[in-house]
């Protein structure tokens, strides 16, 4: 498992796509349920992760568990999300709960993830994994 992670607008998909050139990529905002574990690339996973506690009103357990199974299923798949956690914490209770969930999620996965690269301005860094030639 691989993951770009970044702010808004820094170029995250743009790096995915030079990155890894030849898998199909599945926009997280428009994936639907369980064709998740499908999916080679996913960008915008932050907003399936929103979309899944809206329509499942997941548990911090659930989240856990959804993580858990993606790093099992999808070994190899490459996940481009934006960083949320950043900035002034939201007054409503859903956003709050969105982000937190999504930074369980994204925890669990970059921990079992062979590579994370963090993306600003169109750079990227590696930092876990990668090649160390």
């Amino acid at each position: 498992m691989k993951m770009i992670i970044g702010g808004a607008y820094q170029g995250k998909l743009a790096y995915a796509k030079k990155q890894n050139p030849y898998i199909h990529w599945t926009d997280g905002e428009l994936c639907e349920g369980d064709n998740i574990f499908a999916a080679e690339g996913v960008f915008h996973f932050e907003k399936y992760i929103q979309s899944m506690i809206k329509k499942e009103n997941w548990s911090e357990k659930e989240a856990i568990d959804f993580a858990s199974k993606l790093t099992k299923k999808c070994p190899d798949i490459v996940i481009v999300t934006q960083e949320i956690g950043y900035g002034l914490v939201p007054i409503d209770a859903f956003e709050r709960r969105y982000r937190e969930l999504t930074g369980r999620i994204c925890t669990v996965l970059a921990a079992n993830s062979d590579q994370v690269d963090r993306v600003v301005c169109g750079i990227g860094v590696t930092i876990k994994g990668g090649d160390t030639k």
